[in-house]
């Protein structure tokens, strides 16, 4: 004999199979929503401009076999050889990695030409670079010519710092015997902290004349230039965020129908 389902029990199966159903849906809505929040903080954190610090002061270089590099102490305790060329940029740098050169080579036989050589005595080529007007204090102006040199003959345990007055008094230094100001500039203010936008726009370029790093230029782009930049964003929903959207939308609508339909 073949026992038949009654009625009552066949109306609770369904009843269980629907709301398995409403369960999976609840559930995929619910993963859905999930991925969207993921898309929409990932979109906030790419279209976030990244905020560094920069600094403002002056840097200390020294001439290599290929041009300038970071020097490894200061202008006070470094001790330049006779026949050496020494650099000074003031600019807003990030770190040494970001700092910018000074704009003139460091050609020792081109700025010492006129001064010959003397018994206890060595001759430091002197480069002093006071940067752009973009890396200027506020109400300030870099001196003109922009580029000054030097070749001042000194004694033979002369520091850079020494050899440095020689070419451009008046220096500042602060407490901590760090190089604040030459020649008055800036006037005021030593190596402070400033607001820096990072991107592949921000730092700008050096600019180049004669083939020896002529007139450097630093620009940074504004909040209303990096929104138009960037692949031509207008500041709207991204498309992938947008489109996730929908995405969520259509797998609950499929949900909802798919359970309607088992409970029919």
């Amino acid at each position: 004999m073949t026992r038949r389902l009654s009625p009552v029990r066949d109306r609770g199966n369904r009843g269980v199979r629907g709301t398995r159903a409403a369960t999976r849906v609840r559930t995929a809505l619910a993963a859905g929503l999930l991925a969207l929040l993921s898309a929409v903080a990932v979109t906030v954190a790419v279209a976030a401009p990244a905020q560094a610090a920069g600094y403002r002061y002056w840097s200390y270089w020294e001439a290599g076999k290929t041009g300038w590099g970071f020097a490894a102490q200061g202008p006070a305790t470094a001790r330049p050889a006779d026949g050496d060329v020494i650099g000074f940029r003031f600019a807003v740098s990030a770190d040494s990695a970001d700092a910018k050169k000074p704009s003139t080579a460091p050609n020792f036989r081109q700025l010492c030409a006129d001064v010959p050589e003397k018994a206890g005595s060595k001759r430091v080529a002197v480069v002093i670079d006071f940067g752009t007007a973009q890396d200027a204090p506020s109400g300030e102006t870099p001196p003109q010519p922009m580029v000054r040199t030097g070749c001042p003959l000194v004694r033979e345990d002369a520091s850079a710092a020494e050899a440095l007055a020689e070419v451009a008094k008046p220096l500042r230094y602060d407490a901590n015997a760090l190089l604040c100001g030459i020649s008055g500039y800036p006037a005021k203010g030593c190596g402070e902290q400033v607001a820096l936008t990072t991107g592949s726009d921000a730092q700008g370029t050096e600019g180049t004349q004669d083939g020896q790093g002529g007139q450097g230029t630093t620009e940074q782009a504004g909040p209303a230039e990096k929104s138009a930049g960037s692949g031509g964003s207008s500041g709207g929903p991204s498309v992938g965020l947008v489109a996730g959207g929908a995405a969520v939308l259509a797998l609950g609508a499929a949900g909802v129908w798919q359970a309607r339909r088992r409970r029919g």
